[in-house]
Parts: structure tokens; sequence; C-alpha cells
């Protein structure tokens, strides 16, 4: 039976049940005939509400975005150093775990020429803000900062991605894992803050 009052907000809605719906794959898999089938309606209904697919998809990972990071923002309010870089972690982790689908959504950056994006680049500006406070906590230069935020962001990402994939299924406790990985990150970052140079990537082609 068609949905009463269907409008853009309650298109994304149904596309936000979509994603969660359909797990891991959710945001993937995503299109205006599942959001239609949903609302009981057919899908070139849902062109009076959203201008394309696309769009859909870019309001998904837009609020997607805007939770994981108010996520973020609330696990570390108020910690600092590595006790900080763990909250952090434990609270991407956590969404991920809650909303795999919706977190899916918030790996894909943005175009940055795209004027379209223009609201994604600034959600994502503040989530990397977030991490950049956090970081900060451990004297980085500002030139490393960024390098430091997507070395935490690609280890986090790559437990979690492997974990919701079924990639650990030995007997040991995976939080324990977790927990050793959020260790080895914050004495990554710690070096990378430490006054010694680091290593030359130029001059280190023997070890590649």
């Amino acid at each position: 039976m068609p949905r009463a009052g269907l409008s853009h907000d309650a298109v994304v809605r149904l596309a936000l049940e979509v994603v969660d719906e359909g797990g891991v794959r959710g945001y993937a898999d995503l299109t205006l005939a599942k959001v239609a089938s949903k609302a009981g309606v057919a899908a070139p209904s849902l062109y009076k509400h959203v201008g394309s697919l696309a769009d859909l998809r870019r309001e998904v990972a837009l609020i997607a975005v805007r939770e994981v990071t108010a996520a973020a923002t609330s696990a570390t309010v108020g910690r600092a150093g590595p006790d900080a870089l763990h909250a952090l972690g434990r609270a991407w982790r956590g969404y991920a775990h809650a909303h795999p689908g919706r977190y899916a959504a918030t790996q894909i950056g943005p175009d940055p020429d795209d004027p379209a994006d223009a609201e994604a680049r600034a959600a994502a500006a503040e989530s990397v803000r977030v991490v950049g406070a956090v970081l900060q906590g451990f004297g980085l230069p500002d030139d490393r900062l960024i390098d430091a935020v997507r070395a935490v962001r690609a280890g986090v990402h790559g437990f979690v991605t492997l974990e919701l994939g079924g990639g650990f299924r030995m007997r040991e406790d995976v939080d324990q894992s977790f927990g050793v990985l959020l260790d080895m990150l914050v004495a990554g970052v710690a070096t990378l803050a430490a006054p010694s140079a680091p290593l030359d990537h130029d001059t280190a082609g023997s070890l590649r």
C-alpha cells in the first residue's frame, strides 16, 4: 500500500531503512526500485521528491558521516592522548556494528570539485577536524597530521571491514585484538610525533 504523505525527507528515511536492512552491502546495493518498493509506489514516483539515485545516495552518506562524527565527538570529549584515540576507535567500531550499511557510506570521499558535494565536503571536513583534535593531543606537527589521520582511519577501517565480513573466525577474543590494534596505532602516532626525523621513504627502497 502506498505510503501517505510521501516527501523528500520521507524518501531519505526509507532509503536509510533499505541501507540498514541490507547490512554490509546495504549502501552499495541501494536502488530507487528498493526504496519505491518499501514506499509502495512505482519507482518513477520518487522523482517527484529526489533528483536521482546519486542524489539519494549523497544524502544517505551525508547523514551517516554526520552520525559517525557525532558519535566520535561524544566519545572523545574531555579525553586526551591514548585515551582519546582508544575512545575514537571504539566509537567508529560501535557505529559500524550498529549500522554497517551506513558505515560503508561514510567511506566514500566527496568530490572536491562538484558543487553538489558542498555539504558532504563540509561534513567530511568536520569529521577530519574531530580526528585531528584527538591526534593533536600527541603533539603532532601540522605537516604530519593528515598522514596520521589517514593511518588511523585505515587501521580501524581495515579491522572493522574484516570483522564485519566474517574474517575473524578463530577462538581468540576479537575485542582484545581490537584493543591491541588501538595500542599499536597509539604507538605509531606517538612515534610520528617524536622530534627525531622519520625514515625517508626515498632512501628506504631496500626495505620495500
